[in-house]
């Protein structure tokens, strides 16, 4: 299309030309879950390996990747179903594991999405990597619909994975063993993450570890679940007492 021309005193100007158009809400936002994406991969590869390890269906891991969505609750739920757990203790694992959602919300761009539908998909899809993605500078231009796409791939990865690695699980021998460690290996990894960003604050690694050897001695059965609540308990406490010292914000 030519480009028009205006005469302002006596010279002609050329119209501004136009920009490029952007790419397409979809493709944008796969193009930022691809990095995600490839994380998420050999995680639920080992997850589906695991659930057909444990005795479970095939189906059951990607029925519980898509139903669930939980991550590193969904590794803690195959050894809960295959023991049997009480549906008190699931629930309250699941509460545990899961409580930093709450504070996600405060800050996840959730007003920018429309409609019912999109706010409920968008509150359940909420992932560690999606909150990541989207509390970034360039993020926050982002439409409402291109972070429900988002979102929406890193759970079409995850439960893919899930599946692939649940059918795969069932050629591999029995003699197999050590999948079950692919979660405790994802724990150890955050957890050196975690000790370098305490930059020598080891208050919350020692009550973390009281926790654990507490919730072992006193609740064998309920471990856990009483480690969860412990630190929880220590965390709100240790909160509430220094920030009530003279001079502290």
């Amino acid at each position: 299309m030519p480009l028009s021309t205006a005469d302002v005193g006596g010279r002609t100007r050329s119209a501004p030309t136009p920009p490029p158009p952007a790419p397409s809400r979809v493709r944008a936002a796969f193009r930022d879950s691809a990095s995600v994406g490839l994380g998420f991969v050999p995680l639920g590869l080992a997850f589906g390996a695991l659930v057909t390890q444990s005795g479970l269906d095939w189906w059951w891991a990607g029925l519980s990747a898509a139903l669930v969505y939980g991550g590193s609750f969904e590794f803690l739920l195959i050894g809960m179903v295959t023991a049997a757990a009480p549906l008190a203790a699931i629930a309250g694992t699941a509460f545990m594991v899961n409580l930093r959602h709450v504070f996600y919300a405060m800050s996840f761009p959730l007003h920018r999405v429309t409609g019912r539908l999109g706010k409920a998909y968008g509150t359940f899809a909420l992932s560690d990597e999606a909150y990541a993605l989207t509390a970034g500078d360039e993020a926050r231009s982002w439409p409402g619909r291109r972070i429900l796409w988002l979102q929406f791939f890193m759970h079409l990865y995850w439960a893919g994975s899930a599946t692939a690695g649940a059918l795969l699980g069932s050629l591999i021998p029995d003699g197999v063993t050590g999948l079950d460690f692919a979660l405790t290996a994802l724990f150890t990894v955050l957890a050196l993450d975690a000790l370098r960003d305490l930059r020598g604050d080891l208050s919350t690694p020692a009550l973390a570890l009281f926790s654990a050897v507490a919730a072992r001695l006193l609740f064998p059965g309920q471990l856990l679940l009483a480690a969860f609540a412990l630190f929880t308990a220590g965390l709100l406490a240790r909160h509430f007492t220094t920030g009530r010292r003279p001079g502290r914000a």
